[in-house]
């Protein structure tokens, strides 16, 4: 909890940080007494005893809902009776539609089924390899391995965090079929480049926008640069409704398959529950509800807004940190016009912070008031490819050298990713939402942690 002491403290550090310039943020804060090693200032680390940087119940809460506001529709939804997917489904599909820049809209229950049923409607299946970043949330890799085809994981580039589009043509074989970029934590993938690459080769792109509603590469939306883009609406994400997720494409004739294939089969323009039709293809069901529609429209109604805040945030807390050092933040590319930020990033260099590990920074970060994580381990190291490759089904679509896990590993290995995971640390979505002062706070606990690295290792790392 902040007190006095903090509150001067920090003041001091704020004050200075304005009048010193840059390349002093480290001992600019921080009092005479706390650099001479006396560790009973207000400045000392809240992990050895001090005061807190922050006062952790003062962040944005997320999901927001505003009664007053947002609860009329979903209350006139679920007092109607109709439930199922109709016309508020169908009023939330050309909101998000109109909101992309994109002609259609398709939502479905989760991201992870939008990515499914996109892949799957390019024809995408078993025989085929997709190219994929391995800096990722496990349902990119799973909607590949779910349509029967091979995830090709391609290694990132160290600076954005991104598929890199340099490695791309080296994985690139006569069983390539697509490239499925993922614009991570609500950055975007260098899509001019992969879209060259991709024309060069004949290769769908399939975009993972599911982190990064409203990101822009050269003002138009992600998610309408490649053959179709997917986003979803789970509750941590930008636009929660709980769970969600969406198809967007310009190409019509794809858009009317997708509505086809998860609606049980059915023509496109059948409605629901009827089916003397007659389905014309293998489909599934993973329609949305009403009532989720309508805090979908409740939702969207903020996010432009909110996705303003976050980026102006984002961009403030990379000023006050960047020049501390052993903090690496996130660097987007040239064509990036707007971002999302779903998650603000840095890469902590632990030699600069006197080899104290990263576990205990993110520990000694909480402990300041700062939520945080280390986010994502190795996506191309984990079992669940081992046991996908041991499946039956795999086993009759794939030449059994293709199924050497051993072999398989060899062939997609990404060191630049394994090494971001021992370095990455996040900040949600939602500590975006705050004020200027929530952001001088985050610095100011960096900071202190910073200067008394060495006892705070001593104390942590006995």
């Amino acid at each position: 909890m902040k007190n006095k002491n903090t509150d001067s403290s920090r003041r001091k550090f704020l004050k200075q940080s304005s009048l010193a310039g840059v390349g002093t943020v480290l001992t600019m804060g921080l009092s005479p007494s706390l650099l001479a090693g006396d560790l009973n200032s207000a400045a000392r680390p809240a992990i050895l005893g001090g005061p807190s940087a922050w006062d952790k119940a003062k962040w944005v809460k997320w999901p927001i809902w505003i009664p007053e506001t947002d609860e009329k529709r979903v209350l006139e939804v679920l007092r109607s009776g109709v439930w199922s997917r109709a016309g508020v489904v169908n009023e939330f599909e050309a909101a998000w539609a109109n909101a992309n820049g994109a002609k259609r809209c398709l939502v479905v229950n989760n991201g992870t089924n939008a990515l499914i049923v996109a892949l799957n409607q390019l024809d995408i299946k078993g025989g085929d390899e997709v190219l994929v970043p391995p800096y990722t949330f496990i349902s990119t890799v799973q909607a590949i391995l779910m349509n029967g085809a091979m995830p090709v994981f391609v290694d990132i580039d160290p600076e954005t965090y991104q598929i890199d589009p340099a490695k791309i043509e080296a994985k690139i074989t006569p069983r390539t079929k697509a490239i499925l970029p993922v614009h991570i934590l609500g950055m975007p993938a260098d899509m001019p480049r992969i879209m060259e690459i991709a024309k060069k080769h004949n290769l769908f792109v399939v975009e993972d926008a599911c982190q990064a509603p409203l990101t822009e590469v050269n003002h138009q939306k992600v998610g309408t640069i490649g053959n179709a883009g997917c986003f979803s609406f789970q509750n941590s994400k930008n636009i929660p409704i709980g769970e969600g997720g969406a198809i967007v494409s310009n190409d019509v004739a794809f858009m009317d398959r997708c509505v086809s294939f998860q609606n049980l089969g059915l023509p496109f323009g059948t409605a629901v529950g009827t089916f003397n039709a007659g389905s014309i293809r293998i489909g599934t069901k993973v329609r949305i509800t009403e009532y989720q529609a309508a805090i979908g429209l409740a939702q969207l109604q903020r996010l432009d807004a909110q996705t303003t805040v976050r980026e102006e945030n984002a961009k403030y807390l990379k000023s006050k940190i960047q020049d501390i050092p052993g903090i690496v933040p996130y660097k987007l590319y040239d064509s990036a016009t707007r971002v999302s930020f779903h998650l603000f990033s840095f890469r902590y260099k632990k030699e600069d912070f006197k080899g104290l590990s990263r576990n205990a920074f993110l520990q000694a970060l909480r402990a300041e008031g700062v939520p945080c994580s280390g986010g994502y381990t190795p996506l191309n190291k984990q079992e669940f490819l081992k046991e996908a490759f041991a499946t039956k089904n795999f086993k009759r679509m794939y030449h059994k050298d293709m199924l050497d896990y051993d072999k398989y590993m060899e062939r997609n290995q990404c060191p630049e990713n394994d090494l971001l995971c021992t370095e990455m640390v996040w900040f949600t979505q939602n500590l975006l939402l705050g004020s200027r002062e929530d952001m001088d706070s985050i610095a100011y606990a960096i900071s202190k942690i910073q200067a008394s690295a060495e006892t705070v290792k001593k104390s942590l790392e006995k």
